[in-house]
């Protein structure tokens, strides 16, 4: 599957080649022939693109030619991110930008100047048109077929909280008598033993974590339980992680964290839920199982899983596991016309007629039904129900719902499928937070501009589509915590992040446990990287020596890594990068003409930002909160002209903001302002002229 780096890349590269700033700014003089040469041979491969995907997964040599599309196409989208670095520079240089700096525009960047920087240039378009051709060339002998033009999507889906209140009920209603009998065997049955691990058992979306959702939320659970915690474990069965997770810590040291979780846990009757378990190592469990048996007399442990031979290796002081039963056809049904027809569709007879045989593709999940009736929700001819019924598969148990979660993708239109895979980034069960997000698809151009909108509003209606998909659940808004503005947060179900994660393949790696050497370092330059774990250190500078020239996305949240990781200033690609508790900046801004996302929030030792931050005039979001020892903002951030988002709460000790702000004209996000009356500083005026949305905190007014 190559949807997401190929045919929206080639496109996102097509309106590049276009860009009115580069005819603004002429950094394209002499080099016309070969834009507009490259331009044509891209509409070219537009027009069979869709064909060469279908055929690449059976015709090793398609791949092969995909393969090498795609990287000629990830080189000329930097080529032209760089000619418009070059136009925004040249600008802020004309207003005095680099006198400020105190820089010699011959001495330290010759390749800036304009002569140097029209050959070098000149030469890596040449490089890509060359490429470009030769693969138009190879494009006939495959004998592509042009593609069938898109029918755009109708209208953008708002999801609706009643429909999704209205899901949870036919779920609750649907699983009544289920949850009576494990909440009867928790309460009821055990309270004379000590322990019990009740598994419950079924195929990927059966619906299991709703149903343990159920019962951990049941009033006769919580009124009988002294303490109750949920664990989602996923393929990462980490004892410390688990034990950290019921303790509400973060410890590192195995044994530390082991004893916090007998002295947690110690003599309180218990029900811990452990969702989502893949793990057959019992040495593992047992480590666990031994802490966790120090609870009262009726603690419960409760487990998801896809495995039988998990349940078997798990369960303890009962004779079996609870094998989950698939949703009977009625609430399939409620689920499924909840969706396909809720955006006042009429209930056309042919249609229904059709609903029964969509309802026994879906396997008794209901995953599946959402996903079929999203589908189906702006499809009104008999002619289109019936393509998708053609085109999906029942369910099995070698591949359960998988194809038709497939198919809704399939289904998606170009720009919601690369938005979505780009999530294969993060780990299972990481909560995403929608703003971050949106922020990290606009710094890789995955969000297209809708004529009157701006790209935050086209971002939040991709969000808000995918949450219709189901490719986003547990969409929730988080409380206010000392002074923090609410967020709003998803998940991603595991069987969607396998759709992700098979669309992505190599070009995305997440680290979440020490990863073997060896493997690390075979596994291919990727475009995209997330790390959690916390000793990654020397490991990931090894791969960056090897990779870093092809990384575009760094997402590291935790455990300072600036000195163990130098290769980081060889990552002149990066688009998003985010680096919490250094002591220092291990990256040199003038460099980075391609970073749009930069992310430093609680770097709490660093005093002072490098003057070169204002180099960034690609930067859009700029995250600094709780950076609580900074003290002063550069002073030229006004050349900034693409920053949109400015995240300063936390910052305590601020002294005052940097002057001008006010020509900060893209500026939207700005969550705390020191109100300034010395020479170079704003003062509150500067505000007035900006259009800011969300929330602000105003100081020392």
């Amino acid at each position: 599957m190559a949807e997401f780096v190929v045919r929206p890349l080639v496109s996102i590269l097509t309106n590049k080649a276009s860009s009115y700033l580069l005819d603004q700014y002429k950094v394209m003089d002499g080099m016309e022939k070969q834009r507009e040469t490259l331009k044509r041979k891209l509409l070219a491969i537009l027009d069979i693109i869709q064909d060469a995907e279908e055929k690449g997964a059976a015709r090793p040599g398609v791949s092969a030619w995909l393969e090498a599309l795609k990287k000629a196409a990830f080189e000329a989208s930097d080529v032209f991110d760089e000619f418009k670095y070059e136009a925004l520079r040249r600008d802020a240089k004309k207003k005095g930008h680099y006198k400020k700096l105190g820089f010699d525009i011959v001495s330290p960047f010759p390749a800036r100047n304009p002569i140097i920087f029209r050959y070098r240039m000149g030469k890596k378009l040449c490089r890509i048109v060359d490429k470009i051709e030769v693969l138009v060339e190879e494009m006939k002998d495959f004998g592509f077929n042009q593609n069938q033009q898109a029918q755009p999507s109708k209208q953008w889906r708002y999801t609706d909280s009643i429909i999704l209140d209205s899901e949870k009920d036919i779920v609750s209603r649907s699983r009544n008598e289920e949850k009576k009998k494990i909440v009867d065997i928790l309460v009821d049955q055990a309270g004379d033993r000590d322990l019990i691990v009740l598994p419950i058992v079924g195929m990927g979306g059966l619906g299991k974590t709703s149903f343990a959702q159920l019962v951990y939320n049941d009033p006769a659970i919580k009124e009988y339980f002294q303490l109750q915690r949920w664990c989602c474990v996923s393929d990462d069965f980490d004892v410390v992680k688990i034990a950290n997770n019921i303790c509400q810590t973060n410890e590192i040291h195995r044994e530390k964290a082991l004893q916090n979780l007998q002295k947690e846990v110690s003599g309180k009757r218990y029900l811990i839920v452990l969702d989502d378990v893949w793990n057959e190592d019992v040495d593992k469990w047992e480590k666990l199982r031994t802490c966790l048996k120090r609870g009262g007399k009726g603690s419960a442990i409760l487990t998801t899983t896809r495995k039988a031979q998990v349940a078997q290796i798990m369960k303890m002081c009962i004779d079996h596991s609870h094998d989950l039963k698939k949703l009977h056809k009625v609430f399939l049904k409620e689920i499924f016309e909840n969706r396909a027809f809720r955006l006042n569709k009429p209930r056309v007879a042919e249609l229904s007629g059709v609903v029964e045989k969509i309802l026994d593709r879906c396997g008794g999940s209901p995953l599946a039904a959402k996903a079929f009736g999203s589908m189906l929700s702006n499809k009104n001819s008999m002619k289109e129900w019936n393509d998708i019924l053609t085109r999906s598969n029942t369910t099995d148990e070698a591949t359960g719902i998988l194809p038709i979660l497939k198919l809704s993708y399939d289904d998606l239109p170009l720009h919601l499928k690369q938005c979505f895979a780009f999530c294969a980034v993060f780990p299972k069960d990481y909560e995403i937070d929608m703003e971050t997000l949106i922020q990290l698809w606009m710094a890789h151009d995955f969000v297209p501009l809708k004529y009157g909108d701006n790209l935050e509003k086209v971002g939040r209606d991709i969000f808000d589509e995918l949450t219709w998909r189901s490719f986003f659940q547990d969409v929730m808004e988080t409380p206010r915590w000392r002074g923090t503005p609410t967020r709003i947060v998803c998940k991603i179900h595991d069987l969607m992040h396998d759709i992700a994660l098979s669309v992505m393949g190599k070009y995305c790696l997440t680290i979440v446990d020490r990863p073997n050497q060896k493997e690390l370092l075979s596994a291919g330059p990727a475009r995209y990287l997330f790390s959690s774990y916390y000793y990654i250190g020397t490991l990931l500078d090894d791969y960056l020596k090897k990779h870093s020239p092809f990384l575009q996305t760094l997402l590291y949240p935790y455990r300072p890594i600036s000195g163990s990781a130098p290769h980081l200033l060889k990552c002149n690609h990066l688009r998003a990068l985010k680096l919490p508790e250094l002591k220092k900046l291990p990256i040199r801004p003038r460099h980075l003409q391609h970073l749009r996302y930069l992310d430093l929030s609680l770097n709490m030792t660093i005093k002072e930002l490098p003057g070169e931050i204002s180099m960034l005039y690609s930067l859009e979001t700029l995250k600094l909160s709780y950076c609580s020892s900074l003290g002063r903002l550069p002073k030229d951030m006004k050349y900034m002209k693409n920053l949109r988002h400015l995240y300063t709460n936390g910052c305590r000790s601020l002294e005052c903001m940097p002057p001008d702000l006010r020509q900060l004209n893209s500026l939207q996000t700005l969550t705390y302002f020191v109100v300034g009356s010395s020479p170079g500083c704003s003062t509150i005026r500067e505000l007035q002229d900006l259009n800011l949305g969300g929330e602000l905190v105003l100081s020392r007014l």
